[in-house]
């Protein structure tokens, strides 16, 4: 039996969303990403059964699936009659696959996709999503991203706009210019990593909201290094693996799964309002509830907390 997942405020925004967020990129089948093929079925039923809780929050992309991931939420939210009460759904948009434009019309149109494919008027949270695949100056000079996301906002398309990346100082770039509520940084504050340590620190003194993404480091944190050798989707170098083994190790002997301590890690950190956590098949939600509220005693954090993997091998 699971307790209740806390509900906490995404930053300055009126939202109010649980610890955990559900993360919809296997929702919309990732092979190359994530090894295996998810049934378009499947990934509804999934979905569906996300809607119906305990989690309030549901993270996806554009670009997840090419935009299946979408397709499959919408069909889902079509099947409940709409967003349950209380529930809040982010997206992202993305550049043109093709071309690889990010300017502010491809960003429109990226987002009208979205909205046909969820089914919705509007999006409650809109992240820019990758932006290191640009540079800061094209984003947010005239025409750019970051002036497409501000008119879709203005509109009122979306309510709220978040900026999703991996390097911590251009997402520090994107918070200073204050356009931002909410931010997504990803397999830089986990067990192994904390490269994004300064850019939470900024972020909260902000009023923005982080979502702490890929808490299991692609899956070597939820399985260990009997299920995975690599880290952030890359080959784990010698010695993050050897620290993995002795958190395994940790605990295995106090009676904790590694992914419960994985998830915790980032979820009881007070300085991140929730953390994203992907699945693809129905009853991953309970047990994902159940990793979240997992009873874990503090003699286990003070053991895994100096097993970090050593700075050089951080992402930043």
């Amino acid at each position: 039996m699971t307790g209740p997942i806390e509900r906490r405020q995404l930053g300055r925004t009126a939202l109010q969303v649980t610890s955990v967020c559900i993360g919809g990129s296997p929702i919309g089948s990732a092979p190359s990403a994530f090894g295996y093929v998810v049934p378009a079925e499947r990934g509804v039923r999934t979905a569906s059964q996300v809607l119906r809780g305990p989690f309030n929050f549901l993270d996806t992309a554009a670009a997840y699936g090419a935009g299946e991931s979408e397709r499959r939420i919408g069909a889902a939210i079509a099947d409940a009659g709409g967003l349950p009460d209380g529930f809040v759904l982010a997206t992202k948009v993305d550049r043109d696959a093709v071309t690889g434009d990010y300017g502010a019309a491809q960003v429109r149109c990226s987002v009208i996709a979205s909205l046909e494919r969820l089914g919705l008027d509007r999006i409650q949270l809109l992240y820019l999503h990758d932006p290191e695949r640009i540079s800061f100056a094209e984003a947010t000079g005239a025409g750019g991203a970051l002036e497409g996301l501000v008119g879709i906002r203005d509109e009122g398309l979306a309510e709220h706009l978040g900026v999703a990346g991996g390097p911590t100082q251009l997402m520090s770039r994107y918070l200073g210019t204050g356009e931002f509520e909410a931010l997504i940084t990803h397999n830089r504050w986990s067990l192994l990593d904390r490269s994004a340590d300064q850019l939470i620190d900024e972020a909260g003194e902000r009023g923005v909201g982080v979502v702490n993404g890929a808490p299991f480091g692609g899956g070597i944190l939820a399985g260990g290094t009997a299920a995975s050798s690599s880290y952030a989707y890359r080959p784990a170098g010698p010695e993050v693996l050897d620290r993995v083994r002795r958190m395994e190790q940790a605990c295995a002997a106090a009676d904790v799964p590694l992914a419960a301590a994985a998830l915790q890690f980032s979820t009881r950190d007070p300085r991140i309002t929730s953390s994203i956590v992907g699945i693809s098949h129905p009853e991953r939600v309970a047990e994902t509830a159940e990793l979240a509220t997992w009873a874990i005693p503090d003699e286990l954090w003070a053991e895994l907390d100096p097993l970090a993997a050593p700075q050089e091998t951080w992402l930043f």
